[in-house]
């Protein structure tokens, strides 16, 4: 098991760019299933979940060739049912999340889907209901083996039909809407996810011959058609890591430039950190972060503590609550965070706690974090990393910490973010890997 070992205290200078983003990635390699036509995607990360679906894809009986550093092709002509029915194929399926957006292609394609419970981060309940229903609403029969932890889902003839989502999922969203593009006749969904991520995944379907509407909406009209073809796709800038970097700024006191983070698509990121007093300038398609010896919280019109949550697109993204909880550790004021969507996502503020920040754990979703303004600074520790977004937000801490931290489990960090320490020593960070 890999760590991470991080000499705090130095800044960052210089220009970073956002890899592409993960969350997207996961949709757009799926939707490959839909056609048996060549399907180029550019911008792609190299990140352990994403390159446990192409392997798993491969594995399959897909076609894929690597064209260049971030730049793959998928040709999907015919899919390995063996293989789908065996322990190996159920048990890469278990520690990869991404996994369930398999189904909706493969139903909508070839009448077929099998599929082991999704892994991914330990954070708290992640249901799959959304997904199963609005696929069973097309037409498709679900069987569930216990003994084996297998789905499977079948459909000779999926048929299009209106639906209204118990929530805006993302990926319930996204699965429902490759299953439907192949459906006889027309398919509404109501409180369909918006987020970027499904906007770019309907785009990308269109071109490939698909008929939906009313996409950046949250209600969706997609018209079935008989097939699609092939296209090629350039994944979007990941969000996450930009802000991820703002807040990386912001604690180690740094001037750092974002590049091209396709500032349209950041949608509330770069006001919500501007709450925690975080400046920074847009130029260009470019983030600019001056540096920053003190930055404070704002508090309500009223008078009242300032409250930073999660909320659906576009409202802000519940990945980037673990880093904005651990900038207000070093902000002037105080500030509650409410993390509504994930039970156990705030589990990791005991860490920070250890190394002297003050935060009040109030339940599973809300913490007060009461900030040192700069007073006094982070201690160095051994820290453990729980899920992807936690790690980050601990790396962060570490940096900003005065002495030697060290981060085990950075398996982690990697699912989600690409050669972070490579990219980071090259503006100043010192950490390495052990």
């Amino acid at each position: 098991m890999a760590s991470f070992v991080i000499e705090g205290g130095h800044r960052l200078n210089g220009e970073i760019y956002p890899q592409g983003a993960k969350n997207e990635v996961l949709q757009i390699i799926c939707a490959t299933l839909l056609t048996s036509d060549e399907v180029t995607v550019d911008n792609i990360p190299d990140i352990l979940d994403v390159n446990n679906l192409i392997q798993l894809m491969r594995e399959m009986g897909i076609k894929i060739s690597k064209n260049g550093i971030d730049s793959y092709t998928f040709k999907a002509e015919s899919v390995d049912f063996n293989y789908l029915e065996s322990d190996e194929f159920l048990r890469k399926c278990s520690a990869l999340r991404g996994s369930v957006m398999l189904i909706g292609p493969m139903v909508a394609r070839f009448g077929r889907a099998l599929i082991s419970k999704p892994g991914g981060d330990k954070i708290g309940r992640r249901r799959l209901d959304t997904h199963f229903i609005g696929i069973m609403n097309l037409g498709a029969d679900f069987r569930y083996d216990e003994e084996r932890g297998l789905y499977e889902i079948t459909a000779s003839q999926l048929h299009g039909n209106y639906m209204l989502l118990d929530e805006a999922s993302v990926t319930g969203t996204a699965n429902i809407i490759m299953a439907a593009v192949l459906a006889e006749g027309t398919t509404t969904i109501y409180n369909a996810a918006c987020e970027p991520y499904v906007q770019q995944l309907c785009r990308m379907l269109n071109r490939m011959g698909a008929k939906i509407s009313g996409i950046a909406s949250n209600l969706l009209t997609i018209e079935g058609v008989g097939e699609l073809h092939g296209t090629r796709h350039t994944v979007l800038p990941d969000m996450i890591e930009v802000g991820s970097f703002i807040g990386m700024a912001a604690m180690t006191g740094s001037e750092l430039t974002i590049k091209n983070v396709s500032y349209g698509n950041l949608g509330i990121i770069p006001e919500s950190f501007r709450r925690l007093g975080i400046r920074l300038e847009q130029r260009g398609d470019d983030i600019y972060i001056p540096t920053q010896d003190t930055y404070q919280i704002e508090s309500f019109i009223d008078g009242s503590i300032m409250t930073i949550s999660d909320a659906p697109w576009p409202g802000l993204t519940p990945d980037l609550l673990s880093v904005m909880l651990v900038v207000a550790t070093q902000a002037k004021g105080s500030v509650l965070i409410h993390q509504k969507m994930f039970e156990s996502r705030l589990f990791f503020v005991d860490k920070l706690i250890d190394m002297g920040a003050q935060i009040i754990l109030c339940d599973p979703h809300r913490a007060v974090v009461i900030g040192h303004n700069h007073g006094f600074t982070l201690r160095g520790a051994r820290l453990t990393s729980p899920d992807i977004r936690a790690g980050i937000a601990l790396l962060i801490a570490a940096m900003s910490a005065e002495g030697t931290s060290t981060i085990s489990n950075i398996e982690q960090i990697d699912r989600g973010y690409q050669n972070i320490e490579g990219r980071l020593n090259a503006i100043g960070a010192r950490i390495t890997r052990i």
